[in-house]
C-alpha cells in the first residue's frame, strides 16, 4: 500500500493533568491506556483505587471503499502497575461491491500490560517508564484473512501483538509546556493492527510518538502530537509477484496527527479528534489503479474513568 498510512485518531497521550501526577486516562484504539493504535507504558491505574474501570468509545470514518469502524473498550487498572481489557471492534461495510467485501464485520480484541520500571524510578528523574503487554485478536477476517475464510467452517483468524515500550514526561526544556516521549517495539503477526488482516509471519517493528501538554481555559489540559508506527510489508495472500514483478499492497509505516482535551481535572474524561492519511493508491496508478479513496480521514473518541 505504497503512501497508505492508518487510522488516526487524537487518542495520543493519556490525559496528564500535571507533569507529576496522572487524574486521567485514556484508552487507544484497542483498549489499552496509550497512542490511537500504540500503547503508552502508563497502565489505567488511579490513586486510591485497587481497581480503576475506564471505559471508551471510538469511531474512525475510512471512507466509501474500507467503510467506518466503531469500538467500544472496557480496562481496568488492577493496583499501580498492572490492566486488562477487552475491546469490541464493529465494522460498517463501505459501498464498493468489488473492493469493500475485503473489509468484514468486526472482531473481538484482548490486551494486558505490566509495568515493570515505573516513571522517575528510584527518583531519578531521568528515567522512564518501562512496560511489557500483549494484545490478542479473535475473529479477524478482514483482507487477506477475508479471501480465506468460510462462514460454514471457521469464525476467522487471530493475530496479536507482544511489545515493550518506555515513556516520559520532559519537562526540562518547559515546564509550561510538558513533552511526551514514547517508543516501542512490538513483535505482530498483524497487518494494520488486525484491521488488515494477518501478516505472512512473526515480525518486529517499532513504534513511537511525540506529543506537547498546554494549559487550557478553567483547569482544562489540551494536548497536540504524533504517532509513527512501522507496519509488515504485505498482508497475507498478497506476497506473490505481479505480472510487472512488483510485490502488491506494500504497506509503508502508519502516522497520526492528533488533540486530545481534558476539560476538567475534576473529572476523569478525555475527549479526542483526530485526521489520519490511511490509503490512497495503493497498486498501480491512474484509471488502471486501485484507490482506496482514504487519504483525509476523521476519526474521535471519548474515554471515562469512574
Amino acid at each position: 500500500m505504497p503512501n497508505s498510512w492508518l487510522i488516526a485518531l487524537a487518542g495520543l497521550v493519556f490525559g496528564l493533568l500535571s507533569t507529576s501526577h496522572v487524574d486521567a486516562q485514556a484508552l487507544g484504539w484497542e483498549g489499552e491506556t496509550g497512542v490511537f493504535a500504540t500503547p503508552l507504558a502508563y497502565t489505567a491505574s488511579a490513586e486510591g483505587q485497587n481497581i480503576h474501570p475506564v471505559v471508551a468509545y471510538h469511531y474512525f470514518n475510512a471512507g466509501p471503499i474500507i467503510g467506518e469502524f466503531h469500538e467500544v473498550s472496557t480496562e481496568a487498572g488492577l493496583g499501580k502497575r498492572l490492566e486488562l481489557g477487552y475491546t469490541h471492534e464493529f465494522h460498517i461495510e463501505g459501498r464498493d461491491p468489488s473492493l469493500s467485501p475485503l473489509w468484514q464485520n468486526g472482531f473481538e480484541i484482548f490486551n494486558g500490560k505490566v509495568i515493570l520500571v515505573p516513571e522517575n524510578y528510584k527518583k531519578n528523574t531521568v528515567t522512564p517508564a518501562i512496560s511489557m503487554g500483549f494484545i490478542a485478536r479473535t475473529g479477524v477476517r478482514n483482507v487477506g484473512d477475508y479471501l480465506a475464510y468460510n462462514n460454514t467452517t471457521n469464525n476467522g483468524m487471530n493475530n496479536g501483538d507482544i511489545y515493550i515500550v518506555a515513556s516520559k514526561v520532559v519537562t526540562q526544556v518547559s515546564k509550561k509546556v510538558p513533552i511526551v516521549l514514547n517508543a516501542g517495539l512490538r513483535g505482530t503477526n498483524a497487518e494494520l493492527w488486525g484491521m488488515g488482516g494477518n501478516a505472512p509471519n512473526w515480525q518486529a517493528r517499532p513504534f513511537g510518538a511525540l506529543a506537547f501538554v498546554f494549559a487550557g481555559p478553567r483547569r482544562s489540559t489540551v494536548i497536540f502530537g504524533s504517532e509513527a508506527a512501522m507496519q509488515p510489508h504485505h498482508p497475507l495472500g498478497f506476497t506473490s509477484l505481479t505480472d510487472s514483478g512488483k510485490l502488491p499492497l506494500n504497506i509503508p509505516t502508519t502516522l497520526t496527527y492528533c488533540m486530545r482535551i481534558v476539560p476538567s481535572p475534576k473529572h476523569k474524561l478525555n475527549i479526542d479528534f483526530g485526521v489520519a492519511q490511511i490509503a490512497g493508491m495503493i497498486y498501480g496508478s491512474g484509471s488502471t489503479g486501485i484507490n482506496l479513496k482514504a487519504r483525509h480521514q476523521f476519526g474521535a473518541q471519548m474515554t471515562y474513568g469512574f
